[in-house]
């Protein structure tokens, strides 16, 4: 019953927004773009999109998604990088192992196994569309015992060419291909922009729920690489048949982000040369005052009722012999002011200029059911009631606060083809982070070769940072630790290349990394003292001639220590397609991908903390794991079919683990449908 309720209730939103941009209407005067357009973004439909970057809201150019190549990899869990570790179905944990594709550890580490599947920040995008656009997407696949369904839906329409309005959902429900699986993940929000002469506004709210039901990992790997071994000589099984180390605990993970910007602009009226007749007045602005404010909130729940595997899955019980139940919050207030020179109001202002301070305000809550013991109680009466003594000089804080005063600047060059350059420092100069250092910077430059433009450009950064409260301090019914971290410093530099003429992309990078935290075989946080260095290099090439397409992708790594930090060495993908026009009006792709990378450690997974472990005992990789697929546009609807694991059986072995104990999908069959409903 609730699941049909929230199906229905999807549909509806899904149908509302289809309605919105049916009955929407290219206001008067949409032909022209707003007077304060992101710089040179790519038009499609009459259109640009951008993100924005923390904490003062510029514009960071992007592309319009509409339903891009390779748009049904999305829903294939093992697919979201061409390395991932995965518990093995869409909308579960994960974490990408290209190491410079990872992003970092962030104050409330639950979330970012679910990075993936949820908004963030920087997913955010803002549409300035001439006309209305809705896109709503529905995939599905599997059979009644492992149904996978996804729906998605986006809507974006301009009131005017000053104001901008979007919405966006995407709910995910899978039972998983193995037991004890199943996800929920149900995702919203709303933005909105206003750019006028004088002022401007960006707003969002971000909004997700996820239910996750965590099984462990299966109970013996030898189901799935031997299976007549463990049945007697029967050599098949169903998936949903192999018993699973957990079979009542779940995760549930909420969260939201409210983030708005205002600016006013000072500057003075100019005229500018429409054409030879015509003239007309535009404001240019010189300096911007800023404020902005970011509301992050979180809360983690996992709960176990199984009073067996409570015992026998974890080393350490606290609090509660019968059940688990743990609860921890968090919130980050930010608010910021600052004041900008915008760049090219006269020719020889060729850079824009900003600095700011920010007020940071965050709150961490921890809940278990269970009272938790003063440190002063008596740590027999736990050993005699069959509980593990809580670590020795532990001390507990069911709410805490932390505030912080940052200062910073940055500087960019957005105008012009030549030369672009965005870079940043931000420092904390009070609070519980003082000496908090992160400094990024990027510079790209076309130049020309060989009778063409090619695109270069080089990346830094270096932060020196205190590690997350939750790292230092945390309680659960499992896990307790009372940590004393320093700082963590990292320093990385890199550069890419692009050749248009020949479809290449070349990059290289370097991090070097002193105070890396990790979790430890017993899933324990644990800090690294020495320097760890991460050297890579990729190409990602395409091919063609006539019809036939040959897209790869090539990500070669190295790190200096595997037992802290393991990374698979050498990951590649490769898509080979034949690309024509049917009837002259039905666009098809027709192929076939793999996905392979190299043995290594792959890291472990730890259900209660959604955290994932370094160990010593299971090599996963050096499987290929192949998709054969069609995909079909007509006009604006796409969708495709495709069997996902095409491999099985048939070539590659039988182990395909992600994770230790935790195999991806078996072959199934997918399908897909995706349609724009531009005016």
């Amino acid at each position: 019953m609730i699941l049909s309720t929230r199906r229905n209730f999807c549909l509806l939103w899904a149908c509302l927004l289809w309605a919105v941009s049916v009955s929407a209407q290219a206001p008067r005067g949409s032909n022209m773009p707003p007077d304060n357009k992101p710089a040179a973004p790519t038009v499609k439909q009459g259109g640009s999109a951008w993100h924005i970057d923390f904490p003062l809201g510029f514009h960071i150019p992007t592309e319009l998604d509409t339903l891009p190549y390779n748009y049904q990899i999305r829903n294939i869990a093992a697919l979201q990088s061409i390395a991932f570790a995965t518990t093995g179905n869409v909308g579960g944990p994960g974490q990408n192992e290209i190491f410079f594709e990872r992003k970092p550890r962030s104050e409330f580490f639950f979330a970012d196994a679910l990075r993936p599947w949820i908004p963030t920040f920087d997913k955010q995008t803002f549409y300035n569309v001439y006309v209305p656009m809705t896109q709503v997407g529905y995939n599905t696949g599997g059979g009644k015992e492992n149904k996978l369904d996804r729906l998605q839906a986006v809507f974006a329409g301009n009131v005017n060419r000053r104001i901008g309005v979007q919405a966006f959902m995407d709910y995910i429900y899978s039972k998983g291909s193995y037991d004890n699986q199943a996800v929920k993940n149900f995702s919203f929000g709303f933005s909105g922009y206003y750019t006028g002469d004088r002022y401007e506004m960006q707003a969002f709210w971000q909004h997700y729920n996820s239910i996750n039901k965590e099984n462990g990992g299966i109970t013996d790997d030898l189901y799935i690489t031997k299976p007549e071994e463990i049945q007697g000589g029967v050599t098949t099984i169903q998936p949903k048949s192999i018993p699973t180390r957990l079979t009542g605990s779940h995760n549930m993970l909420i969260g939201s982000d409210v983030y708005m910007s205002h600016a006013y602009k000072i500057g003075f009226w100019e005229e500018e040369v429409v054409n030879d007749t015509l003239t007309r007045d535009v404001y240019v602005p010189l300096i911007k005052f800023i404020y902005s404010l970011d509301w992050q909130t979180g809360h983690h729940a996992f709960d176990n009722s199984n009073a067996q595997q409570n015992t026998s899955y974890w080393k350490n019980t606290y609090l509660d012999l019968n059940k688990t139940r743990d609860n921890t919050f968090y919130g980050n207030l930010r608010n910021t002011i600052g004041v900008s020179i915008v760049e090219g109001f006269k020719p020889w202002a060729k850079f824009g200029l900003a600095g700011y301070a920010t007020l940071e305000r965050k709150s961490f809550k921890q809940m278990p059911e269970v009272a938790v013991p003063d440190q002063n109680y008596d740590q027999s009466t736990a050993e005699d009631g069959g509980l593990t003594p809580l670590p020795q000089d532990f001390s507990y804080k069911p709410l805490d606060t932390q505030t912080n005063v940052w200062v910073g600047g940055e500087i960019t060059k957005d105008k012009g083809e030549a030369l672009k350059i965005r870079a940043n420092a931000n420092f904390a100069i009070a609070g519980a982070n003082i000496g908090d250092v992160d400094i990024s910077g990027e510079i790209t430059s076309r130049l020309r070769l060989l009778g063409d433009t090619v695109e270069i450009a080089a990346k830094g950064s270096f932060a020196n940072t205190a590690p997350s409260y939750l790292l230092d301090h945390f309680i659960s019914n499992h896990f307790a630790w009372n940590n004393s971290f320093g700082q963590t410093r990292t320093f990385r530099v890199g550069g890419e290349l692009y050749i248009p003429w020949t479809r290449t992309r070349l990059s290289a990078g370097v991090e070097n990394l002193q105070n890396y935290i990790y979790f430890n075989e017993a899933s324990l946080p644990t800090q690294e003292g020495g320097s760890i260095q991460v050297v890579t290099a990729s190409i990602d090439q395409k091919l063609s001639f006539g019809i036939w397409n040959w897209d790869n992708k090539v990500v070669w790594q190295k790190t200096s220590n595997s037992a802290v930090l393991p990374l698979p060495q050498l990951a590649l993908y490769s898509n080979m397609y034949i690309h024509f026009k049917a009837f002259k009006v039905l666009d098809l792709r027709i192929g076939a991908d793999c996905n392979f990378y190299t043995k290594y450690y792959a890291p472990d997974y730890q259900p209660a903390t959604m955290t994932f472990r370094v160990q010593k005992e299971k090599e996963v990789g050096a499987y290929p794991f192949c998709n054969g697929y069609v995909m079909a546009k007509l006009y604006k609807v796409r969708f495709y079919v495709m069997w996902s694991h095409l491999n099985q059986g048939l070539f590659g072995g039988a182990n395909y683990f992600s994770m230790p104990h935790y195999p991806i999908d078996p072959r199934r069959f997918q399908m897909g449908l995706s349609i724009d409903f531009a005016n």
